[in-house]
């Protein structure tokens, strides 16, 4: 598709393009068989949220004629705190190694959340969100790196065609099981 633009997050329109898309793919509003054969997100953020993450590192979208139809969050070390539910994830990354040293010692980016429209995927759009993401994060950070719940086995399975490998294993609290994937660059 011709008229499809990847670039990062610069206004509100394009925060809330993303909530649209969030709200769309959230889990709560998923069919069982869509969740099992589609994927799900599992969080969904507050505009001050998404611009807070924003302003410490911009976001990658893709746009369609103007609308916001897949994204890629950024979150940092710095940005930690900003999502009370996501907390345990960052704990999670400072008790792991990578390449024989801790996770901390490394300037690393999270990948927050991806989603890619229901009516464009299957065209390759996150694979080449990954490519605009790596061009504009490879200079300030080691590598990417998240978790992403076994049930979303597109997911996992997408991550790992883009290249990310898998460092760690755990349950959650409520017995959801997580895979921790990191993207070197």
């Amino acid at each position: 598709m011709r008229s499809l633009v990847y670039t990062t997050s610069k206004s509100d329109k394009d925060l809330l393009g993303i909530l649209e898309l969030q709200r769309k793919n959230h889990s709560a509003n998923l069919l069982a068989e869509e969740i099992s054969t589609q994927g799900f997100i599992t969080v969904i953020h507050s505009i001050e949220n998404l611009r807070n993450l924003n302003n410490i590192q911009p976001h990658i979208i893709c746009k369609h004629n103007g609308k916001v139809i897949a994204y890629l969050l950024a979150m940092t070390a710095k940005s930690q705190n900003e999502i009370p539910v996501l907390i345990p994830m960052f704990k999670i990354f400072e008790t792991l190694i990578f390449k024989e040293k801790p996770i901390s010692e490394y300037n690393y980016v999270v990948v927050g959340q991806v989603c890619v429209d229901k009516n464009y995927r299957g065209m390759g759009i996150l694979d080449k969100c990954y490519t605009e993401y790596k061009l504009h994060l490879k200079d300030k950070y080691d590598f990417a790196i998240t978790e992403i719940s076994n049930r979303n086995s597109r997911s996992i399975k997408a991550h790992k065609r883009i290249g990310f490998s898998e460092i760690y294993k755990y349950a959650s609290k409520n017995q959801e099981e997580w895979s921790v994937v990191v993207l070197e660059w």
